[in-house]
């Protein structure tokens, strides 16, 4: 058997930047045991898997250890696989995944993702967690990782975390964040559990992002840059209780998996 595989630099104008997930179009769903296989093989944060669903898609993600509740990411290759590659022409395509409906439009940045905002909660500073960054921050919130808040992009650019610390921490991962020089806010993203010491540029890690942001500097729109060795930058807008993503794709790669048959 033999399965196609698209690769795309999500995030990104150009390629060797933003970030990189594995895009596999599925008539129908494999066993979860392969699905894990070819995203381990992959060796990438994310691989996306979706099958049709009527008149929408379902959509999954594999880690290479694991599969995860939401990918921003992903989500954003998986519709540009779509519209590029497979002749979708419709405005908008929604993806059913363990995180709800999502929907994907085309905008004037590429595509437009329309996320769940993540509840925060203010959270005093697990002492592992303040040893692995090797700094004290201003202020940690907790989501579906922990929000870790500093004052300067300087410091963000500076951090060099211990992962093997990160790990003993009980959520998904850490995100630091701070005021951006020429954007409105940066990060970085650390996930050492899923394997994925450093993420490029994480879209789910910006809905706990964005609705900080809005109500610190009093806005819902905002311009994002992740601070990773490759980089990428997201247009990011809060309505209620959720999250607009914006980004642009460039393709990578187009490959064909080879699956043995038993």
């Amino acid at each position: 058997m033999k399965l196609k595989m698209f690769q795309v630099d999500a995030f990104a104008n150009h390629v060797f930047e933003g970030n990189p997930a594995a895009v596999c179009p599925l008539e129908t769903w494999l066993d979860d045991s392969l699905l894990q296989a070819i995203a381990e093989e992959n060796n990438l944060s994310e691989t996306a898997f979706f099958v049709p669903m009527g008149n929408a898609y379902e959509l999954r993600w594999f880690t290479p250890a694991d599969e995860v509740d939401l990918c921003g990411h992903a989500t954003l290759a998986a519709a540009h696989v779509l519209y590029t590659h497979l002749h979708y022409t419709k405005q908008e395509v929604v993806f059913h995944t363990r995180s709800g409906p999502l929907t994907v439009t085309r905008s004037g940045t590429g595509f437009c993702m329309d996320f769940p905002a993540a509840s925060l909660i203010n959270t005093e500073a697990p002492s592992a967690l303040v040893s692995a960054l090797g700094k004290a921050p201003k202020e940690v919130l907790s989501g579906f990782d922990y929000l870790v808040v500093f004052d300067s992009e300087e410091e963000i650019k500076s951090l060099k975390p211990d992962f093997e610390k990160l790990k003993e921490l009980g959520l998904r991962g850490v995100v630091v964040t701070a005021p951006g020089q020429e954007v409105d806010f940066v990060s970085r993203c650390f996930f050492p559990k899923l394997r994925v010491n450093e993420d490029p540029v994480t879209g789910s890690a910006h809905c706990e992002l964005a609705p900080y942001w809005a109500s610190r500097l009093g806005r819902n729109k905002l311009s994002a840059r992740q601070l990773s060795k490759r980089s990428g930058s997201v247009e990011c807008e809060v309505k209620d209780n959720r999250v607009f993503l914006s980004g642009n794709n460039v393709d990578y790669m187009t490959a064909e998996i080879n699956i043995p048959q038993n």
